[in-house]
């Protein structure tokens, strides 16, 4: 594994954390399925819940579905059937053998979900790194979201690597001068290295130091695919500025941002042009599915009712 390879890998874990329009379902429940992609790929697949059918993309670039689900993400469950993936390359998913991992591989996955849930139109919530793909998708298959939820995501993780290093900084009482938009990851690893040394990491997630490590027992649980982390992001496509395309991107969109998320940025959010877009602000950093989990809930139920009530 290479330098960058490596310090790719090492972010991941920093980010971890149609037809006739549908409001009820009756998709299959299976509590834990494969999917196989067109091409080929393994994916783990777990639908829960009744209601309208939501996606959720998991974060990383290279986590897993799994930490949202049972550190409180399932609340949502009782108003909509939520369905678990892992991305391909991730958790338990498998990997493909030709390492494609494309932008529009990755979206079209999502679309292999939907078409395989038998459902028109999807909720999708993109946490973290998953808001890129997940506000991707809305851009190439509108006809099929109903509502977009971007859930402490970022849409230009070089945006957020600055505001995580300047944090650190202020955090460590300490300056890291980053000399160019080359030099952003070798900065954010050098912070990083030195937050962990004061056992002062969590902070990017959570004030509460317990909290970060219950989030960790779930990751630690059992071994997971890290070929995505590993493999994709040799190059330069998932470190674009997404957030200049969203002023284009018309499906209803719903961001929620936590006011102490040190992860994404707390002020990163206001990036997002969504022309029929809503905003809620939660106190509370990354997790606020877990530290904010009665909010939470009520804002995304919330927008979900408003997009139906419109329809």
């Amino acid at each position: 594994m290479n330098l960058k390879t490596s310090l790719l890998f090492f972010l991941f874990l920093c980010f971890a954390q149609s037809g006739i329009s549908q409001t009820k379902t009756d998709v299959k429940q299976d509590s834990n399925t494969t999917f196989l992609t067109s091409d080929g790929v393994p994916l783990f697949l777990k639908v829960s819940g009744k209601g309208d059918v939501c996606i959720f993309v998991h974060g990383g670039p290279g986590a897993w579905s799994k930490s949202f689900e049972e550190f409180g993400g399932n609340v949502l469950e009782d108003k909509l059937t939520m369905c678990y993936y892992d991305q391909r390359g991730c958790g338990r998913s498998g990997s493909p053998a030709d390492n494609n991992y494309s932008m529009d591989r990755m979206i079209d996955d999502i679309e292999e979900i939907r078409a395989h849930l038998k459902t028109d139109k999807v909720f999708v919530i993109g946490h973290s790194f998953g808001g890129i793909l997940a506000t991707k998708y809305a851009e190439k298959y509108p006809q099929h979201v109903k509502g977009l939820i971007l859930l402490n995501a970022t849409l230009d993780i070089n945006d957020s690597l600055l505001n995580q290093i300047a944090f650190m900084g202020k955090t460590l009482g300490k300056d890291f001068p980053v000399q160019g938009k080359d030099s952003i990851l070798n900065t954010f690893f050098e912070a990083k290295q030195e937050a962990k040394k004061a056992d002062l990491e969590y902070k990017m997630l959570s004030d509460n130091k317990a909290n970060v490590e219950k989030l960790d027992s779930i990751d630690n649980s059992e071994k997971r695919n890290s070929s995505f982390a590993q493999n994709a992001l040799s190059g330069p496509l998932y470190f674009s500025d997404f957030t200049k395309e969203t002023a284009s991107i018309k499906v209803p969109t719903l961001i929620i941002s936590g006011t102490k998320d040190n992860n994404i940025g707390p002020e990163h959010y206001r990036l997002f042009k969504f022309p029929n877009q809503e905003v809620k602000i939660i106190n509370g950093g990354h997790i606020l599915y877990y530290e904010q989990n009665k909010e939470f809930n009520n804002t995304i139920q919330k927008f979900v009712q408003k997009v139906n009530k419109k329809r």
